[in-house]
């Protein structure tokens, strides 16, 4: 009467190895690139390969096309390279680029003599959209870093999801860290660039240290004083030394008409991305050449009586403010030139601040915007939306 349990737990006994056993774990394949003619599409003349390190040394002449790694589709992962700073320029990696090199993700150094930590400019993380680095929209994706001038700089790079961590030289903490990767792509090709030498290049796919997919948290998500949602029309051609006609007062006492949007012109949404940055250049591409666009954007703000509120505007690369129909401010962000507002030229929450006298009710707030030179988008917030309601 005993035997059938017995039985049953000597069967169990016997069976449990079988399912304590699990499936060998796979390391996942290193990349190991050769830098030889076969992996690498380039111009002719742009490139040279040299005997030297593990997989050989790639010297690139000239640019200022990327040179494009064949075969080779990266997503997720890390990507280690040497890098050797053998003149002045931007070196950089592309990586989750599309097929047409249009969009995409770029890490780069800025090479231009002896740096210290304390220069915050000396690398960058920018996404390419449509073809545009957006470095000028991407401030805060700036860092200093240590750099060997003689001899070869070592970068690994960590992506995983929307975020990204950056090492170089100091492999024992990230030299920056990027919490949402701002391309559409979420894969695609590697190319580098920058009259500079690499070697060394490894790739691992999806080994990515534990770092979170997710995008990381953003410290303006939840700061209501922005104005993020906006109309936008469509581009037009805006020639250099051509300004819109913003209607201003005369000597005589009567207003020059304003050229400013009526019921004909056709307007879009447009929302503000993370970092309540309203980037028009995702959807409104530059032709070839240094074309100049305008478009106007607009939003409404209900106030609940009449006060003056302080705008704090960013902007690339002009812009002329009207609220409620009336011109308010025009000013110009020329990189480079004496008229570049701070830092440097990018659009930033810093580069003005404007006095925005409100009505009781509805207000419209209309901005035009003109752009040619990289990245192209305003960043607007309030200093305070105490009885303010703004557009959803």
């Amino acid at each position: 009467m005993y035997r059938l349990p017995f039985l049953l737990m000597f069967l169990l006994v016997l069976a449990r190895p079988m399912y304590a056993q699990k499936p060998p774990v796979r390391k996942p394949q290193e990349l190991h690139i050769p830098m030889n003619a076969e992996r690498w599409s380039y111009a002719p003349g742009q490139v040279e390969f040299l005997p030297g390190k593990e997989a050989g040394i790639m010297k690139i002449i000239k640019g200022p096309k990327s040179i494009v790694l064949k075969d080779v589709t990266f997503g997720n992962g890390t990507i280690e390279y040497d890098v050797e700073l053998t003149g002045p320029g931007f070196p950089g990696i592309n990586f989750r680029m599309d097929a047409d090199q249009q969009n995409g993700e770029n890490f780069y150094i800025r090479s231009f003599g002896k740096v210290t930590p304390d220069v915050r400019t000396t690398l960058q993380y920018a996404p390419i959209i449509k073809g545009m680095s957006m470095w000028d929209l991407t401030d805060e994706y700036q860092t200093g870093a240590t750099l060997v001038e003689t001899g070869w700089n070592h970068v690994k790079l960590v992506v995983s999801g929307r975020q990204l961590k950056a090492y170089v030289n100091d492999m024992s903490k990230p030299a920056l860290i990027v919490p949402e990767l701002e391309s559409p792509e979420k894969s695609g090709g590697i190319s580098l660039s920058g009259t500079v030498n690499y070697a060394n290049l490894v790739i691992k796919p999806d080994v990515t240290e534990g770092l979170n997919p997710e995008a990381g948290y953003n410290l303006v998500t939840h700061d209501t004083r922005y104005l993020r949602n906006w109309l936008v029309s469509e581009p037009i051609q805006l020639p250099f030394g051509k300004e819109p006609v913003i209607g201003v007062q005369s000597t005589y006492g009567k207003t020059s008409r304003a050229e400013l949007p009526d019921s004909t012109t056709r307007w879009s949404p447009i929302s503000a991305g993370s970092r309540n940055m309203v980037n028009l250049s995702g959807r409104y591409a530059h032709k070839d050449g240094e074309v100049r666009l305008m478009a106007w954007l607009k939003t409404s703000i209900q106030s609940s009586k009449a006060q003056e509120r302080l705008l704090n505007l960013g902007f690339s690369d002009e812009v002329w403010v009207f609220v409620n129909g009336q011109f308010l401010y025009a000013d110009k962000n020329y990189f480079g030139t004496p008229q570049q507002k701070y830092p440097a030229g990018r659009c930033t929450i810093d580069n003005t601040t404007i006095r925005l006298p409100l009505i009781e009710g509805n207000n419209e707030i209309l901005i035009g915007l003109a752009n040619y030179f990289y990245g192209w988008g305003i960043i607007a917030r309030l200093d305070d939306t105490v009885g303010i309601q703004t557009m959803k």
